[in-house]
């Protein structure tokens, strides 16, 4: 099988379809996963999805990008889990995933998330959660754009003539989004939509929901 880049967009606990959609994208050790962040909050098994990312670390090169609910999470634990901000925009479905003690959250899934990344670029593409400040350079992006700034449909090919694959701004049609230069991937997992996976070079997809329904696409050229 030739080596794979793939993307997977927003799972927010979505744990039933982060599953089933690993088992459609048959994941071998020569491929590279870059999960694009908000891995938790608001479905109900960000401690399952967790675990399912770090098992899946052991088969092959996996890249988190950090989202702004990691974001919010990790500011929560610093301060003694009391962020009411992080509770509020989905955290508390979080808690509850560890039987509502903040104190039975392993180490482990702690580091995991603490390893996120700001991006990650290839030779074709750019991975990010959210969005990019135009005319800044990468290292130079705030958090307030690569994590927290939606998408508008005005974006810009990026300069350096890279792909920019993106999360964050969630697509309620469960389908994603193709602008010029940018395709984004948050197709609503959490909501009504699907958890999508994308490989990256060819443009398939596939999309696996809660009640572990799947399906897949391609994009448009």
């Amino acid at each position: 099988m030739p080596l794979r880049t793939l993307a997977i967009g927003d799972i927010h606990g979505s744990d039933l379809a982060l599953e089933t959609l690993l088992a459609r994208l048959e994941i071998s050790s020569a491929d590279t996963v870059v999960v694009l962040g908000d891995v938790i909050d608001r479905g109900p098994g960000s401690k399952q999805a967790i675990e399912r990312l770090l098992a899946l670390k052991q088969q092959c090169r996996l890249v988190l990008i950090l989202g702004n609910h990691e974001e919010m999470f990790l500011d929560a634990i610093d301060r003694g889990v009391s962020t009411e901000a992080w509770l509020r925009y989905g955290g508390t479905a979080t808690l509850f995933s560890y039987d509502g003690d903040a104190r039975k959250i392993p180490k482990s899934h702690i580091d995991f998330l603490r390893s996120g990344v700001d991006f990650w670029e290839t030779a074709t593409d750019i991975f990010i959660h959210a969005n990019l400040e135009p005319g800044v350079p990468l290292e130079r992006q705030r958090s307030e754009w690569l994590r927290w700034t939606h998408i508008t449909g005005k974006e810009q090919p990026h300069p350096s003539g890279k792909h920019i694959i993106c999360g964050h701004t969630p697509q309620k049609t469960g389908e994603p989004f193709v602008l010029p230069g940018w395709t984004g991937i948050d197709t609503y997992a959490c909501g009504t939509g699907w958890l999508t996976g994308l490989d990256v070079a060819s443009g398939d997809y596939w999309q696996a929901d809660q009640s572990r329904q799947s399906r897949c696409g391609k994009l448009p050229k």
